[in-house]
């Protein structure tokens, strides 16, 4: 005698690793979340390689960074089915702080070393919140690997808003570096993909 599956059992089959994400999204949080980490570990590359940098440098490759990285963080707090409302509105209102500062970067390139580092450094460490709080809800191995994302954005703001002593090319280098391993902590943390067919019986 065969049972056809309860519409629990089904919804739990259309649900992915990630608690809260229903495989659909969790598969466009996955590809946001590879987009973000290529767009920074290119600008990132960018950043060292290129000569005489100034200012303006340092806003439009920071800047252009935290645009798109606070975009994702939005869309997380939307997309995510699982997150209770606390949660949902610290981590869009972390992600539109995260814009914020991408967008002063940008509009007053010309502002002093010091002034662009804190923008970038409370970029980083708004990301590294949300990190956090992210690896805290899940479980296993997720948890750890989220906080550990979290700590190194976190580590990365704090580095920054030491770097102002610095000359601009210094600063420039030194941050790209930072930007590099942040994005590629991201890409080793992430959410892996699972099978998601139930077995057969």
């Amino acid at each position: 005698m065969t049972h056809s599956a309860s519409p629990s059992n089904a919804i739990e089959a259309d649900k992915g690793p990630l608690t809260g994400f229903p495989v659909g999204l969790l598969r466009f949080h996955r590809g946001e979340l590879i987009a973000i980490a290529i767009i920074g570990l290119i600008l990132g590359i960018i950043g060292l390689l290129w000569p005489g940098a100034t200012l303006l440098t340092v806003a439009v490759i920071f800047g252009s960074y935290l645009i798109a990285s606070g975009i994702f963080r939005i869309t997380a707090a939307f997309v995510a089915d699982g997150l209770s409302t606390g949660l949902r509105w610290l981590t869009g209102v972390l992600g539109l702080l995260v814009i914020i500062a991408g967008v002063i970067a940008l509009l007053h390139p010309y502002e002093s070393l010091v002034v662009l580092a804190l923008v970038i450094g409370i970029g980083w460490i708004a990301e590294g919140i949300v990190d956090i709080v992210e690896g805290i809800r899940a479980s296993g191995t997720a948890r750890w690997l989220g906080i550990a994302s979290g700590a190194v954005s976190i580590i990365a703001g704090i580095v920054t808003f030491l770097l102002p002593t610095l000359a601009v090319v210094t600063f420039v280098a030194i941050a790209s570096i930072l930007l590099i391993v942040v994005s590629v902590t991201t890409l080793l943390t992430m959410p892996r993909k699972r099978s998601t067919e139930p077995a057969a019986t």
